[in-house]
């Protein structure tokens, strides 16, 4: 086994016990993040207001949820080593550079190494803003409705701050332009 791999797999099990143990920690206290009562899954954050965030981008700066405030934002939970969140990448690309003057605000979210999100996000060409983290990223994704920690994951919110979409899984274009048009 490579070293790459190797650092892949354990950035991923010590990411996977935060949020394991984060999920527990937020299960006692539901109101530290506004997601609901335990065993509430994502649905039941339609209608919510955004959940906050701060967290640090792949080019070192901190980004905050009150930064895409007055625009839709697309929140993209993803890591460099699950496939059908690479598979959806480009496309998120695409729709924000077509979308951006509309408002549209493309944020995808790393539960990953920070170089390794960087260069995997160079590689492909992607513009929008890309923040990383581990146990941060999962107890976020946890904020989002996540409460599986699964992914790829992708929360939808309005201009005011209101989440009016999530989706577990690959995205289909179709149907994320469904979505995503009314709120544009």
């Amino acid at each position: 086994m490579s070293r790459t791999t190797l650092l892949g797999l354990v950035v991923a099990l010590v990411a996977g016990l935060a949020g394991v143990l984060t999920g527990l920690w937020l299960q006692e206290d539901p109101n530290a993040t506004g997601a609901g009562a335990p065993g509430e899954g994502p649905a039941a954050l339609h209608g919510r207001p955004r959940p906050p965030f701060e967290l640090g981008a792949s080019d070192g700066r901190r980004v905050s949820a009150d930064d895409f405030d007055g625009q839709v934002l697309l929140v993209n939970f993803w890591a460099t080593w699950c496939a059908p969140c690479r598979a959806e990448m480009p496309m998120l690309d695409e729709i924000q550079q077509s979308h951006a003057g509309r408002g549209l605000a493309v944020v995808g979210i790393a539960l990953d190494d920070v170089a390794r999100a960087r260069e995997f996000a160079e590689r492909l060409g992607i513009g929008y803003t890309i923040l990383v983290g581990a146990g941060d990223v999962m107890a976020t994704s946890l904020a989002f409705g996540n409460r599986d920690g699964l992914l790829p994951y992708t929360v939808l919110v309005d201009r005011e701050g209101t989440v009016r979409w999530t989706h577990l899984g690959e995205l289909e274009r179709d149907e994320l332009m469904a979505e995503l048009e009314p709120l544009l």
